[in-house]
C-alpha cells in the first residue's frame, strides 16, 4: 500500500502564502523542505517558482517552459520568499519572471512561459524500447542509508524511484556510460489540479539527472571529494501527465568539459507519451580528474 504522508509534505511546500502587500510584484511564500544536509534541493525552488508563477496567470494558460538559474544555495531551516513579474500578457501566451529569496537575498531566478489550449502540428520521440517495468525492478528505498545523498530519495522524498541501471549510490558499474532511465511517481496520490502536477512533475525532474554526467565518469555519489551542484534548469512541458502514476526519465549527458556537465531528460508516460524534456547544467569537481 502506498504512503501519503511524503506526497502531504510536498503538498504543503507547494501552498504558497500571498503577500497582502500592495507592490509592483506578486510576492508570495512557503516553506523549505528539512534536508540532511542543510541545503535546499533545487527541485523543491523549481516546483515553488512555477506554482508562484501559475498564481499570476488565467487559469486557461499553462506553462509549456521554463528556464531557470541556481543563483547561491539555499538554507532548508528557513523559508523562501518568492516574487513575480508580470512581463507580457498576449492573446496566447503569458510571460513571468519570478525570483526566489531568502533573507533579502535571491538564490533562483526564473522565466516561464505559460500558453492556452491550442492546436497544431505534433510530432514526438517514441519511448525506448527494450526498457524493463517499473513492475520489474527494485524500489531504492532498499538501498537506503548507503550515502547521505540517498536520503534525499528515501527517507523524506516523496518521489519512489527505481533505477534501470544499477544505481550509483556507493558504486558506478563496470561499464561507464553517459545514459541512463529511472521510472518515477509520487509515493501517494496527487489531487488532480494540473498545477499541481506541472509543479511536481518540475520537482522530480531535478531528482536524477545530473547522474548520466557521474556515471559517465565512473564517479558515484560516495565519491571523496565530490562536490555537484546545478546552476541552471530548463524545462518544457508537452502533454499533460499525472505524477501519480509511473513516467520514465530517461537521461544523457552529451558533453562534460571545464568542470561542467550537461544532461538531457526526456520523461514518458508508461503508455509512451512524450510528457516532458529537461536540460539542466552542472557544476561538477571530481578527484584526481580533470
Amino acid at each position: 500500500m502506498r504512503e501519503s504522508g511524503h506526497v502531504d509534505g510536498l503538498l504543503a511546500v507547494l501552498d504558497l502564502a500571498s503577500s497582502d502587500a500592495r507592490t509592483t510584484e506578486d510576492i508570495f511564500t512557503g516553506a523549505s523542505q528539512a534536508m540532511p544536509l542543510g541545503r535546499v534541493f533545487g527541485g523543491q525552488v523549481l516546483a515553488q517558482a512555477v506554482i508562484a508563477a501559475e498564481r499570476t496567470v488565467d487559469d486557461g494558460r499553462a506553462a509549456h517552459s521554463m528556464h531557470g538559474y541556481f543563483l547561491r544555495p539555499g538554507d532548508s531551516t528557513r523559508g523562501m520568499t518568492f516574487s513575480v513579474d508580470r512581463i507580457h500578457d498576449g492573446r496566447s501566451f503569458s510571460t513571468r519572471r519570478t525570483q526566489a529569496f531568502q533573507e533579502g537575498v535571491p538564490i533562483f531566478s526564473m522565466i516561464a512561459s505559460f500558453e492556452i489550449d491550442a492546436t497544431g502540428l505534433e510530432h514526438q520521440d517514441e519511448i525506448p524500447e527494450g526498457i524493463p517495468g517499473p513492475d520489474d525492478l527494485s524500489d531504492d528505498s532498499v538501498l537506503a542509508g548507503l550515502h547521505p545523498m540517498s536520503k534525499r530519495h528515501f527517507d523524506q522524498s516523496p518521489v519512489e524511484v527505481r533505477h534501470v541501471e544499477e544505481p550509483i549510490y556507493a558504486t558506478v558499474g563496470a561499464e561507464q556510460v553517459a545514459h541512463q532511465s529511472v521510472w518515477v511517481r509520487t509515493r501517494g496520490e496527487v489531487p488532480d489540479d494540473p498545477r499541481l502536477h506541472r509543479a511536481a512533475l518540475a520537482y522530480m525532474s531535478d531528482l536524477t539527472i545530473q547522474e548520466s554526467v557521474l556515471r559517465a565518469h565512473g564517479a558515484s555519489w560516495s565519491t571523496p571529494g565530490l562536490k555537484v551542484a546545478s546552476l541552471d534548469h530548463a524545462m518544457w512541458w508537452h502533454r499533460p501527465a499525472r505524477v501519480d502514476e509511473w513516467l520514465l526519465y530517461v537521461q544523457q549527458s552529451p558533453s562534460a568539459q571545464g568542470g561542467r556537465g550537461l544532461a538531457t531528460g526526456r520523461i514518458f508516460s508508461r503508455d509512451g507519451e512524450l510528457v516532458a524534456s529537461v536540460a539542466q547544467e552542472i557544476m561538477v569537481r571530481v578527484p584526481d580528474q580533470s
